[in-house]
């Protein structure tokens, strides 16, 4: 995580900026890294069932839930996660924020470096998380899809907010169209 500059960071209108990676994740904040976000030797269900370490609780609905949105992943749980293609190694490190039953889900660049096709289906499946009641916080180069599903999106300029409106408001906003989304 950034260290933060000023201000602070609330989640369900309590302060979380001072509390540790696993202190969020139990208060309901689920964070998928661009890179480096599944465990390559271990098997798909096991990389699920980490996402579950924290919990106390009967993870198999949790693990079901997952399969229901990514069926791939039921289809190769017993597979090594390393062996997976790209878009598929990204649907186990969202599945496996998930497990955590978050409140809020983080994405930094969930297309990044899968398929154009594959690219669809994430978009597909993070509007469905966002429909089961998920807040859905993600920073994505593909700005057009990312803007068509967002309630809200904020376009930053080297690290300053330029835009700030609805999704749908800044895919029509021409200065956004022009600069940010070619045309």
């Amino acid at each position: 995580m950034v260290r933060l500059r000023q201000g602070e960071v609330r989640l369900a209108g309590q302060a979380i900026t001072h509390l540790s990676p696993q202190s969020r994740v139990k208060r309901g904040m689920a964070f998928v890294p661009q890179t480096g976000n599944i465990f390559t030797t271990m098997t798909v269900q096991e990389n699920l069932e980490m996402g579950a370490f924290l919990r106390r609780d009967d993870i198999s609905e949790s693990m079901e839930r997952v399969f229901g949105l990514f069926p791939v992943l039921g289809e190769k749980r017993r597979q090594t996660a390393g062996e997976l293609s790209g878009g598929q190694r990204q649907q186990v490190a969202i599945g496996r924020a998930l497990m955590t039953q978050p409140a809020v889900l983080m994405l930094d660049e969930p297309t990044a470096g899968v398929a154009p096709i594959v690219m669809d289906e994430l978009f597909d499946r993070i509007l469905e998380i966002r429909q089961a009641g998920i807040a859905v916080l993600m920073v994505e180069q593909n700005a057009r899809q990312a803007l068509a599903i967002a309630d809200r999106g904020f376009v930053l300029v080297t690290g300053e907010n330029r835009h700030t409106d609805s999704g749908r408001a800044l895919l029509a906003n021409p200065e956004v169209r022009r600069s940010f989304l070619g045309g």
